[in-house]
């Protein structure tokens, strides 16, 4: 009997690089998904800082305010909100707009360069208040408030 070959054959070996390819074409993207959608989390946390935020202004003074960054100089009473621009680690910028005395509008939009940039119907994330009535909405590029559903996306969980 002749020696026998041990090992595995090219074609046996080449066989399985294509289904670890394959594998990992299908899993990487899901992954990728996984990890922006837990990004989020990140949006939704400076959000809901910068409504309670809005709520102690409002509390002190007769409507909303768009600041953000307290600019007052030392002794003046603060004409901001004292919170950044940027969620934490800065996958998104935070704005206020269409302040008033009974609303205003906040948004977080995905930084450029940050896998949250690639986030589809989620790189605009935002909450409207409007005399007492709040909405939540979302989009690729803004955010239609008068649409029936803002958050068309389903980026809200519920």
């Amino acid at each position: 009997m002749p020696n026998a070959a041990r090992g595995f054959t090219l074609i046996e070996v080449m066989i399985a690089v294509a289904i670890v390819a394959v594998l990992a074409s299908v899993a990487f993207p899901a992954y990728q998904e996984s990890v922006r959608k837990g990004r989020r989390a990140e949006a939704f946390t400076a959000l809901a800082a910068l409504q309670q935020a809005q709520e102690r202004w409002r509390g002190n003074n007769a409507s909303y305010t768009t600041e953000l960054v307290n600019t007052a100089a030392a002794g003046t009473p603060p004409n901001g909100l004292g919170l950044a621009a940027t969620t934490q680690t800065g996958y998104y910028g935070i704005a206020v707009s269409d302040q008033s005395a009974t609303g205003y509008t906040v948004t977080a939009t995905a930084a450029i360069g940050t896998s949250q940039a690639n986030d589809g119907n989620c790189k605009v994330l935002g909450v409207k208040l409007d005399s007492g009535a709040i909405k939540y909405g979302s989009g690729a590029s803004s955010i239609t408030w008068t649409a029936t559903n803002p958050d068309a996306g389903k980026c809200w969980a519920k």
